[in-house]
């Protein structure tokens, strides 16, 4: 079984180069560079994040801008499209020049391909990071694209560790400082900041038929595929329904895949994931990884445990056993499924557990901490 990375984020860092956030900078210009606004139908987790920040900095002052490809939505801050979903980074450098011109700095918000934007942005440039890709290239890109996934992960590994170095990168979990860590950036560069959650409305009521629920854009790594098949599994024992929830592009083939018992919503309201998310006995996510797992802290904030692989990302946003189940391999996963479903009792301890630990992850602290972080690359840039 995989072993925890021992970070925390009072552990990842020296006290030495911790951000303070004990008074706050003053209002400075901040433009986001990232692939998708959160309006895009493709949105998830990043996207999230970066509107959250973006909303919160606003708040406290801050002039920011999202510079993004597709369609670009009115929002409290402003938004402003580069063009389509892969040309726009390609023409991030020269949109930044026509429709930005200039701030006090430029946060890259890195998925995979990069923007390289230290290499043309002459100012303080900031990389956020959700997860480094290092596998996941070999999933989307195999067989006779295997070239591609090579030439890929090549490119992220030098972006990081080669054309954002002398910068600080803010990962979203010690899973992804790790990942960081082990590709060549030194550690005094890395910045802990988790993901936050809304603070929760009144509970809806629980459902009293066994409800399990997986949330996420349906792409290979999400591995819905493999929760259909031990739905096989588990189906004879627990009864009950499997929702899926989101949209992507292996919608098609998972609903051919799917057995009975199973729904596809595509993509829903917040009101209605809420409604799920308290319905549900139990959240079931199969990612091979994550960033953080920000559908796990939303579950979790609902008295909702989890049952996850333990994989980089999840290990950081699940305690297991307490607040939910890490599982080593596909026969532990199933066998977890059926135990937590047969016991009420023991779902419900994890589930308060799962919403104390919830409690300490809010958004007003993700941008205190954020900010800090910014608030040290601009006063420590050397141009």
């Amino acid at each position: 079984m995989p072993q925890h990375v021992p970070f925390s984020l009072l552990e990842a860092f020296p006290r030495s180069v911790r951000p303070s956030p004990a008074h706050p900078p003053p209002p400075r210009r901040i433009v986001f560079l990232a692939r998708r606004d959160l309006g895009n139908p493709a949105a998830g987790g990043s996207e999230l994040l970066v509107d959250r920040l973006a909303v919160g900095l606003t708040r406290l002052g801050h002039q920011v801008t999202l510079l993004c490809g597709g369609p670009a939505a009115f929002r409290d801050y402003r938004v402003v499209s580069a063009g389509g979903d892969l040309s726009h980074y390609l023409r991030a450098k020269s949109s930044f020049a026509r429709q930005v011109g200039d701030c006090d700095l430029l946060v890259e918000v890195c998925n995979g391909m990069p923007y390289l934007a230290p290499l043309w942005h002459d100012g303080p440039t900031l990389c956020l990071v959700n997860h480094v890709h290092t596998e996941l290239w070999t999933m989307r890109f195999g067989g006779p694209l295997a070239p591609a996934a090579r030439l890929g992960r090549r490119l992220e590994h030098w972006a990081l560790a080669g054309a954002q170095r002398g910068n600080l990168l803010v990962a979203v979990s010690p899973s992804t400082a790790h990942a960081l860590r082990e590709i060549g950036v030194e550690r005094e560069r890395i910045r802990v900041v988790h993901n936050g959650v809304e603070e929760p409305g009144p509970r809806t009521e629980r459902s009293p038929e066994p409800l399990f629920v997986a949330v996420g854009r349906l792409v290979e790594y999400k591995r819905i595929d493999l929760l259909l098949r031990l739905w096989e599994r588990v189906r004879p024992v627990t009864g009950g329904r499997l929702v899926i929830v989101g949209e992507g592009p292996e919608r098609a083939r998972l609903e051919r895949l799917a057995g009975p018992g199973v729904e596809f919503t595509g993509h829903v309201s917040e009101a209605e994931k809420h409604r799920l998310l308290c319905a549900a006995w139990l959240l079931l996510h199969p990612s091979a990884v994550e960033g953080w797992g920000l559908v796990v802290t939303e579950a979790a904030a609902r008295e909702t445990p989890v049952i996850a692989f333990d994989v980089p990302g999840l290990r950081d946003s699940v305690v297991d056993g307490e607040t939910g189940v890490l599982a080593g391999g596909e026969s532990s996963f199933a066998a977890a499924w059926c135990a937590l479903a047969l016991s009420t009792d023991r779902r419900a301890l994890m589930g308060k557990a799962a919403r104390e630990r919830a409690g300490r992850f809010r958004w007003d602290h993700t941008v205190r901490q954020f900010g800090a972080v910014a608030a040290e690359a601009v006063r420590d840039w050397v141009p």
